[in-house]
Formats: C-alpha cells, sequence, structure tokens
C-alpha cells in the first residue's frame, strides 16, 4: 500500500530526515487553521504508540475509539 504525502512527511519528521523543502511544506499543511485530519489521525496514533510503549500497564485508546 502507498503511503500518503502526509505520512511520508510525518515518517520523515520523527525520523529527522526532512529536507528544508519538505519541512517548509509540513509546516504550511500544519499550519492552516485547522489541521487536516490526515496530518491529525497521524500524529494522534504516533503520540498513541509512545505513550503505550512508556506505560505498558495502560489501555491507550484514541479520541475516536471514545
Amino acid at each position: 500500500m502507498e503511503s500518503s504525502r502526509p505520512d511520508y512527511l510525518m515518517s520523515r519528521l520523527i525520523n529527522n530526515q526532512l529536507s528544508r523543502e519538505e519541512l517548509a511544506e509540513l509546516l504550511a499543511d500544519i499550519g492552516e487553521t485547522e489541521m487536516s485530519p490526515e496530518y491529525s489521525t497521524i500524529l494522534e496514533g504516533y503520540f498513541n504508540q509512545l505513550l503505550a510503549e512508556a506505560h505498558p500497564d495502560k489501555n491507550i485508546e484514541s479520541a475516536q475509539d471514545q
């Protein structure tokens, strides 16, 4: 399955591999009046994964699951 542009940019950000142009694109997309749902979903999933790894004894749910 091919990843979306937001998936690609977020992966590059997380792995500290963004080019200057990619960073500008990411900031422009995120800096809109309201963050796009795709970026919001990607960020929520990433941070939920970090929380689950840091606190394996707790059940971490996304806002969409509640």
